[in-house]
């Protein structure tokens, strides 16, 4: 097996996560989004945006490679307001001591190899850096795969609900949350 590792996002690694996106996004979530949203994904776009979120984002972006190849990514930061607070606005007593994972995306070729698993300890010890002490992740409440990964690393569901426009299709997704010393089995 080759050396698997993680590291923050450097701007050469940025084409490499906007196709880890968009083959992601096509391959896992065709249950989830409309046809020709997925169709329409830009690589070129999707790569924009993350170079900004590299180069200048109020999250960092981690990397995770097996061997010289590039298997997934995740960003991860300071929780904004709308991700935590709850559904009349109210923010938590704890709002300050939130990070938002944001995304974590590992392809699915490369999946069960613990790549996710070192994604999001990683990203837990970059939020615990900046003092941070707990977590929040939106996953869609279809992704079976997601949430039960989530819930192996001591998250657990907070019975808040959001509803996407996907497309002209509605997307719910649940927030978890859990303390960023995590318990990854």
């Amino acid at each position: 097996m080759a050396e698997a590792a993680v590291h923050p996002a450097e701007p050469e690694d940025i084409d490499q996560i906007a196709r880890i996106q968009v083959e992601t996004w096509r391959a896992a979530y065709t249950s989830l989004l409309p046809e020709e949203v997925l169709a329409g994904l830009d690589q070129a776009e999707i790569a924009e945006v993350w170079q900004e979120t590299v180069k200048q984002g109020n999250a960092t972006v981690y990397v995770a490679t097996e061997g010289t190849w590039t298997v997934g990514f995740c960003a991860a930061g300071p929780a904004p307001d709308t991700e935590i607070a709850d559904v009349d606005g109210k923010l938590p007593e704890d709002a300050d001591m939130v990070g938002v994972i944001a995304t974590l995306l590992v392809e699915p070729r490369w999946g069960r190899r613990g790549h996710g698993g070192r994604l999001l300890a990683t990203a837990a010890s970059g939020l615990r850096a900046i003092g941070l002490s707990r977590g929040v992740v939106w996953v869609p409440e279809n992704d079976d795969v997601s949430i039960a990964f989530y819930e192996r690393a001591g998250w657990e569901r907070d019975g808040m609900v959001r509803t996407l426009d996907a497309g002209g299709r509605p997307l719910r997704e649940i927030r978890l949350t859990g303390e960023l010393n995590l318990r990854l089995t």
